[in-house]
């Protein structure tokens, strides 16, 4: 892309001084940082990288009357990006600008990592709603928590460790069960643990993984109640809303199950026998042997 930029840039400077000015500049920014390139060249998006790699995305948006009147300018930080111009000004000074807020205002700086790596936490390790339109300037996230509902998770930009605000949305029993819980447990919140886990914690529930983290890069219903993962309830702690953890070992079946699903299901049948805590009987599809511990429920 940025020899076919760089091409029709070219040739547009032949035709007017701003597109001439346009074309200079961005030969001092360097073509390899260019992301996009607007028809008339108004508008143009490098990519800059912090010190930890990310890649951030600043956009410019240029006037006609360029340079006597400013650019305008966002970028994929949760802040308003305050711009220094005068006329002498060029697109590298925007660019360096926009380093120096990451290079030199350490303090800063220090809040952000910690932002962005407590959001690159969740992105990483639960179900978030459009992850692809996820981005570092959003300080919420919508992810999915089992039965049809979703928390919005809000993170403190000034404090990304903190217990986040949290909004439910989903069935109106379910909903307020887990906001009963997260109320009662909100003390239980740690800053040292890891962000996740400080959730799942004051849910008492395991949260759904991203689809593309599952097995095989399959979200795989139980065979019984033909759902994902386990409704979410004080009565099914510690299995509140976990996938399916069983699967026939028939390798012509390998149908998987929740095993608190298995275990209601082979107690309905008269044949199946039961030693201790594990109950034998047969795979409800391929009627091979399957064999399933019965403390799968809260005691």
């Amino acid at each position: 892309m940025e020899v076919n930029e760089q091409a029709r840039c070219r040739e547009l400077a032949k035709s007017s001084s701003f597109y001439r000015t346009v074309y200079s500049e961005v030969e001092e920014v360097g073509w390899e940082h260019l992301v996009r390139l607007g028809g008339d060249l108004t508008f143009l998006s490098f990519r800059v990288l912090d010190k930890k790699g990310r890649v951030h995305i600043m956009e410019i948006q240029l006037d006609k009357a360029y340079p006597r009147v400013p650019p305008m300018v966002s970028a994929d930080v949760p802040y308003i990006f305050n711009l220094k111009w005068s006329m002498n000004s060029r697109l590298k000074n925007l660019v360096q600008q926009f380093q120096e807020e990451f290079s030199f205002c350490i303090q800063h700086l220090k809040k952000l990592q910690g932002f962005w790596s407590t959001l690159d936490e969740i992105d990483r390790s639960l179900w978030v709603v459009d992850s692809k339109q996820a981005s570092l300037a959003m300080s919420c996230r919508q992810i999915h928590v089992g039965n049809d509902c979703l928390i919005m998770l809000c993170i403190n930009i000034n404090d990304p460790r903190s217990l986040p605000e949290c909004r439910f949305m989903g069935s109106g029993t379910i909903v307020n069960s887990l906001r009963k819980t997260w109320k009662r447990n909100g003390n239980r919140w740690m800053s040292n643990k890891p962000f996740t886990e400080n959730i799942e914690c004051l849910l008492k529930t395991q949260l759904p993984r991203p689809p593309d983290k599952e097995e095989n890069n399959l979200l795989v219903e139980c065979g019984i109640c033909y759902a994902q993962y386990l409704p979410i309830g004080d009565e099914l702690v510690p299995k509140s809303g976990s996938g399916t953890d069983y699967t026939c070992e028939n390798n012509n079946c390998s149908k998987a199950f929740h095993s608190m699903c298995l275990v209601d299901w082979l107690r309905s049948i008269t044949t199946t026998r039961q030693s201790f805590n594990v109950l034998f009987g047969n795979c409800p599809y391929c009627s091979e042997p399957v064999a399933v511990k019965t403390n799968t429920t809260k005691n």
